[in-house]
């Protein structure tokens, strides 16, 4: 067989071990090893020296444990038997993963049966090269991605399950918000899975867990999955009609104040307060009712209620009374009816005999009634009995 001068491993980065071909070198041939490798020499079955990345002459002072079991001579090129391994130290990234069954479990939140499935990707390193040689490799001359995970195959879907069920439970995840704790789940399982690969050299430095399959042909999960996004559309609705209903108390209070400022601003523009504004208002009602019975009846009724209630009508005849006088009312009224004040002389009417204003007590006229009111000088016109301006018994 041809002695090889070269020894080396050119791959792709999904192989993690690679035996060379040949197994026939001298002290003569170059080993050269790459970045991100690392080679070691077997033979007999026995692990000899390992090459960190660099080039070397395989002579006696670069391969010691070589020369103790085969007696290498020193000096020009010896030929000798042996094999070379390349392991390759990258971290291999993107290896994908599944489970084969679905996880059954009961949901913490709502405690209904539940089945799951997993999948995502994960990446691996090789950290002791001689522990992976040792216990998986054995004298396989490549261990690809593939074999290294049917190797792991077995542990992987018991672990992956098992920590996966436990992970939800302990976190309390919600079923349907698994999606948005996906690197909590990833990081927990990552964590409890890392040391399962240490007894063979191996490293996982990442575990993504990247869907979670839900049951969504189940009619329990569909009934749950309803109920659970009803209760949140239902609380989104309530909040927004109470939402609605503080912004319509708010515009009409402060519709209320701007019609409030405009009106107290109309007012202290034209000159009076609104007392004032009230007791025109009265003034007015009390000026159209024109119905001497109506009159009467309310002045019966004001008469009642100043009985049943006296205090409350003494206030209302006090506000009444400085609202009439602030306002300027009986010296209006006065003036509109043409009448005197009680007591005074009056113009004589088309007898051509003079009256005289009623003071209280009748003092001519038909039936001894006055003609005229001694509170506002208001000129009867018929029998009441009341004064229809002011409600002063005639």
């Amino acid at each position: 067989m041809s002695i090889i001068d070269v020894i080396k491993y050119e791959g792709d980065n999904k192989t993690f071990v690679w035996k060379h071909p040949s197994e026939d070198f001298n002290t003569a041939s170059h080993l050269i090893v790459h970045e991100s490798q690392e080679a070691i020499f077997f033979t007999n079955g026995q692990a000899l020296d390992s090459f960190d990345p660099g080039r070397y002459t395989l002579d006696t002072q670069n391969i010691p444990l070589l020369n103790n079991i085969i007696n290498l001579p020193s000096g020009g090129e010896s030929p000798f038997h042996c094999e070379v391994y390349f392991i390759n130290l990258v971290e291999q990234l993107g290896i994908g993963w599944g489970t084969s069954s679905k996880i059954q479990f009961l949901e913490p939140t709502y405690g209904f049966p539940l089945s799951l499935g997993a999948s995502g990707e994960m990446g691996l390193a090789v950290r002791n090269a001689r522990k992976l040689l040792l216990k998986l490799v054995g004298t396989e001359a490549i261990l690809s991605q593939e074999k290294l995970l049917g190797y792991f195959k077995s542990f992987l879907q018991t672990r992956i399950k098992a920590h996966l069920a436990q992970t939800i439970k302990e976190n309390s995840l919600n079923i349907f918000e698994l999606d948005a704790h996906l690197d909590t789940l990833s990081d927990s399982i990552c964590t409890k899975l890392k040391p399962d690969f240490d007894p063979y050299g191996v490293e996982l430095v990442q575990m993504m867990i990247t869907t979670v399959v839900k049951p969504e042909d189940d009619p329990i999960y569909e009934k749950f999955k309803e109920l659970y996004f009803r209760q949140y559309a239902d609380i989104r609705e309530a909040e927004i009609e109470q939402r609605v209903g503080v912004i319509n108390q708010e515009t009409e209070a402060k519709r209320i104040v701007i019609e409030a400022q405009a009106a107290a601003d109309k007012r202290r523009i034209e000159g009076y307060t609104y007392q004032q504004e009230r007791g025109f208002d009265v003034a007015e009602k009390v000026a159209a009712n024109e119905a001497v019975g109506e009159f009467s009846n309310l002045g019966i009724g004001m008469g009642m209620m100043a009985g049943v209630s006296a205090p409350v009508g003494g206030a209302v005849g006090a506000v009444m009374s400085d609202t009439i006088a602030a306002s300027g009312f009986m010296g209006a009224m006065a003036g509109a009816s043409g009448a005197f004040p009680a007591g005074a002389n009056v113009p004589p009417d088309a007898t051509g005999q003079s009256q005289s204003v009623c003071t209280g007590t009748p003092t001519g006229g038909q039936s001894g009634l006055a003609k005229f009111c001694s509170e506002c000088g208001y000129s009867f016109t018929g029998s009441e009995k009341f004064c229809p301006e002011c409600g002063k018994k005639r």
